[in-house]
């Protein structure tokens, strides 16, 4: 399945469940001072999820540019080093801004990874915020999900937000286990979670709860709300079954011009 497929059908999926599907922004943030480039896609309804915008819609979906070359969610020192990171990427995302929470937003993730694009059960695994008892209990029992791969991870890993201010709150993210041909340490018979290359965060769902102050204080949101992003490279990656984000047809051909003209083989 080429890239160009993967993003019709991720906003058609949710086109037909009642999203507004929303263009990409530019990558200069429309007066927000807290950020250089548009790192992720709810950057342009940071606004809504604060109760200062309202729209037209009450859910949203959309295909992102985005550049992450410096703050607090930054790349830059990753690209070369891994096989899943670079500077600019497209973030395919759906929202909701008070119509549905976590357990709409479980639902699509699973249904569309497994009943659209087929991935396979067992090589699925589920990471929820520590503290988050709803959110495991959702996964077990509404996608039914074993619980044994469902793993409780600190704010490092499953507490998201956008800068040091904003909209921010606990997440739950999917990752696809390529297998052990996909270390990048070597690692044969290594267990999830694992940072050697094998197992590939695919999904991230947020579920946006609070504002974060400049002092750090958190305070509730006018309304629980939902923002999730999939890096459209990844999941290129995933489906055309490569081991790299630059062997997919995004950038493959470019990396392969790029060698052809500098004699590189």
């Amino acid at each position: 399945m080429n890239s160009n497929e993967i993003r019709r059908r991720f906003l058609t999926f949710f086109e037909d469940r009642g999203h507004t599907i929303v263009q990409s922004s530019s990558l200069i943030p429309a007066q927000d001072p807290t950020l250089l480039f548009v790192n992720a896609g709810m950057n342009q309804f940071k606004d809504v999820f604060l109760g200062r915008e309202s729209r037209s819609y009450q859910t949203a979906a959309s295909a992102q540019k985005c550049v992450r070359a410096g703050g607090k969610h930054n790349d830059l020192d990753n690209v070369g080093h891994t096989r899943r990171h670079q500077t600019f990427f497209e973030m395919l995302g759906n929202f909701s801004f008070g119509a549905y929470f976590k357990k709409e937003a479980i639902d699509y993730a699973w249904t569309l990874l497994t009943n659209e694009f087929k991935l396979p059960v067992d090589r699925l695994w589920i990471t929820v915020f520590r503290e988050d008892d709803a959110a495991e209990e959702i996964w077990a029992t509404g996608s039914g999900v074993s619980r044994n791969r469902i793993i409780r991870l600190d704010e490092k890993d499953n507490f998201w937000q956008m800068g040091e201010t904003g909209p921010c709150g606990p997440c739950s993210e999917i990752h696809y286990d390529i297998g052990p041909d996909a270390s990048e340490l070597g690692h044969r018979n290594c267990a999830f979670p694992c940072d050697c290359g094998r197992y590939v965060e695919i999904w991230n769902l947020v579920f946006m709860q609070f504002d974060r102050d400049q002092d750090g204080h958190l305070s509730r949101l006018p309304k629980p709300s939902i923002d999730s992003g999939r890096g459209l490279e990844r999941m290129a990656s995933v489906l055309q079954d490569k081991n790299s984000n630059y062997e997919t047809d995004l950038v493959g051909a470019i990396s392969d011009r790029t060698c052809e003209i500098g004699n590189v083989h």
